[in-house]
């Protein structure tokens, strides 16, 4: 009997315990050993791209047209960047990491060789980046407060939506590391992909600056610095946990 075979028999844990808690496990234990490296992209970051975008550029642009959409340019770019940031942070965590788990440590098939299904490998993983998602919003949404840029309660309901950003890109990116062989297809997706979509997203100026079908195209995209495009993020993630899911299960 395979192990995928016998998982769907055996119990799912002590007590209950979903099995792909044990995935999530396992990448949260592989993170207290290299959780210094994340302090840039999580601290330094954010203070920088505030600091030299937000109050350095964004004073001339005050000074000049007094306002961007109507509010002042830091409190204009200071969404735009938290929505960037977590698909920076989703997409690097579903590039290199799931490559690796297939291709160099092959951890998922030490997964694969414990009760752990396909579905439980993936959703493990999936659950650990969304925590990283999470971290990475709270402690943005902190410095932005810290900037003067929160003026609402209502500022916290950009954690959740962020975090559905960043997984919106994850799950499909890790579709497709698993399908590569080597590591070329992450520089063109980076080059093609993900940099014209941190540049053209309404992120540093707003879509309405764009030609029309430029702007028809940013408003497709999961990168969501406004919330008027919400409903449009939830229905992306489930489709591509579906892709990773199917990805996943042909390579093993």
């Amino acid at each position: 009997m395979s192990a995928i075979d016998a998982a769907s028999v055996l119990p799912e844990g002590h007590g209950g315990t979903p099995r792909w808690l044990r995935s999530m496990a396992y990448w949260s234990y592989q993170y207290k050993r290299t959780w210094l490296g994340s302090v840039t992209t999580s601290f330094l970051y954010p203070v920088l791209y505030l600091a030299a975008m937000g109050i350095g550029l964004g004073s001339l642009i005050n000074t000049h047209s007094h306002s961007v959409g109507g509010v002042p340019y830091l409190d204009f770019l200071a969404p735009g960047l938290l929505a960037a940031t977590t698909m920076q942070v989703g997409s690097n965590e579903s590039m290199y990491p799931v490559m690796g788990a297939i291709k160099w440590l092959r951890t998922y098939f030490a997964m694969l060789a414990t009760p752990l299904t396909v579905l439980d490998v993936l959703l493990g993983h999936m659950a650990w980046i969304a925590v990283r998602l999470s971290t990475v919003s709270v402690i943005y949404l902190g410095i932005m407060a810290a900037f003067g840029t929160v003026h609402s309660g209502l500022a916290l309901l950009a954690v959740p939506t962020a975090v559905v950003s960043g997984l919106a890109f994850a799950t499909p990116i890790a579709a497709f590391a698993a399908t590569q062989k080597n590591d070329t297809g992450f520089a063109t997706l980076y080059r093609f992909g993900l940099i014209p979509l941190f540049l053209f997203s309404g992120t540093f100026f707003p879509i309405s600056q764009l030609p029309g079908w430029l702007q028809a195209l940013a408003r497709a995209t999961p990168l969501l610095p406004r919330g008027g495009a919400l409903p449009g993020a939830r229905a992306r993630p489930r489709a591509g946990v579906a892709r990773a899911q199917a990805s996943l299960t042909e390579r093993f």
